[in-house]
């Protein structure tokens, strides 16, 4: 028996196409992306993590000259949030990125590790996450849920 999985998402050529009300969501991740730890890479991610409470939470990558000690912005906001207030949903999280290891136009994408992250607070939560990619230049990428970039995501239905 075959069976096809589709995905969907919504492509915007600008950020600034997103409702008003995630613009600061936008900021707030690249306001990370400055503070990123990146000193071998050279290449800093941001997150913004918005709860259902209206917090928001940055987190950036974190590197280590022990690699793989290091850590992805996603999963520093999002195991910052699980943690600190975990009874608290996530609602949305905005990754972008800065560096040459993607072109401008292309939107940096949560890694395996952060997808099944982002999967296993999902089922935490019993609400989807809704993601929104920005890259370097504006073009963004949005997902109502870790669903439609993770297929069969480990130990979570």
């Amino acid at each position: 028996m075959k069976k096809q999985l589709t995905i969907n998402y919504e492509w915007l050529g600008d950020w600034k196409e997103l409702p008003e009300s995630e613009h600061i969501l936008v900021e707030k991740a690249r306001e990370a992306v400055q503070d990123a730890y990146a000193p071998y890479s050279h290449f800093k991610v941001g997150a913004a993590v918005l709860l259902e409470d209206g917090t928001i939470i940055k987190g950036n990558n974190q590197e280590n000259i022990a690699y793989p000690s290091g850590l992805c912005a996603e999963r520093v906001a999002l195991f910052y949030a699980n943690a600190t207030y975990p009874q608290t949903s996530v609602k949305t999280i905005v990754v972008l990125a800065d560096g040459d290891l993607i072109a401008p136009d292309e939107c940096v994408s949560p890694c395996g590790s952060c997808r099944q992250v982002i999967a296993e607070s999902e089922a935490r939560q019993k609400a989807d996450i809704r993601i929104i990619l920005v890259s370097q230049d504006g073009k963004t990428w949005i997902f109502n849920s870790i669903k439609d970039i993770l297929v069969f995501p480990f130990g979570v239905k």
